[in-house]
């Protein structure tokens, strides 16, 4: 008697950069496009005086804007190298909840610890805080390039906090390059990735 045999149907791989992780990138980089040719930036800037009045949605859109173009350009092209660097890691959600503590963090981090610190803004410390974060994704699911990004990142940022900016990089953006921003983003990335990694282990028990 002959058996007829069922194949399983295999698993489809994962796409490396899920459509709604993409859209997301997209959104935040036209949000920073738009934002910088808006009159009224002046509303959305981290002023510490102004937060102080309560106008708390400035330690999150201070984030959005930028001194000039070229500031603007590289933020934004910084942010795609990094999300195609990790899109394997995220989706959607976390992605989302990802940025929204990356930016709180960032605010009220330079908010809290640098009262001297009377008007930011930039998507820097943030990017800091992203390529922190998908560094030690990689390094846990034992991607090699990993561990060379987190030195790396956290190389530059002692390099800076000893030694400043280069002053290059301000002439090119017309301002002082926060520096402060960047050790911000950089702890906050950090601190998101253990607590990522311990929710992941709970869920997985």
């Amino acid at each position: 008697m002959n058996k007829t045999v069922t194949k399983q149907p295999q698993e489809q791989p994962k796409p490396l950069a899920p459509s709604g992780t993409l859209g997301f990138i997209v959104g935040l980089s036209i949000i920073c496009l738009v934002l910088h040719f808006l009159p009224f930036t002046e509303l959305a800037e981290y002023q510490r005086e102004k937060i102080q009045q309560q106008q708390w949605w400035r330690l999150v859109t201070g984030n959005l804007l930028h001194t000039n173009t070229y500031h603007l350009v590289m933020n934004i092209a910084g942010l795609w190298v990094i999300y195609l660097l990790h899109s394997m890691h995220y989706q959607i959600k976390g992605l989302m909840l990802l940025f929204a503590g990356l930016f709180f963090g960032e605010g009220l981090g330079l908010f809290w610890f640098y009262p001297d610190l009377l008007a930011y803004v930039g998507l820097s410390g943030v990017l800091h805080g992203l390529l922190a974060f998908g560094s030690i994704q990689d390094c846990l699911a034992g991607i090699k390039q990993g561990y060379l990004l987190l030195a790396g990142i956290v190389a530059k940022v002692v390099f800076e906090q000893t030694y400043g900016a280069t002053p290059s990089l301000e002439a090119l953006i017309s301002a002082r390059v926060s520096t402060e921003s960047h050790l911000v983003g950089l702890a906050t990335g950090l601190i998101f990735a253990v607590f990522w990694t311990c929710v992941k282990k709970i869920k997985s028990r």
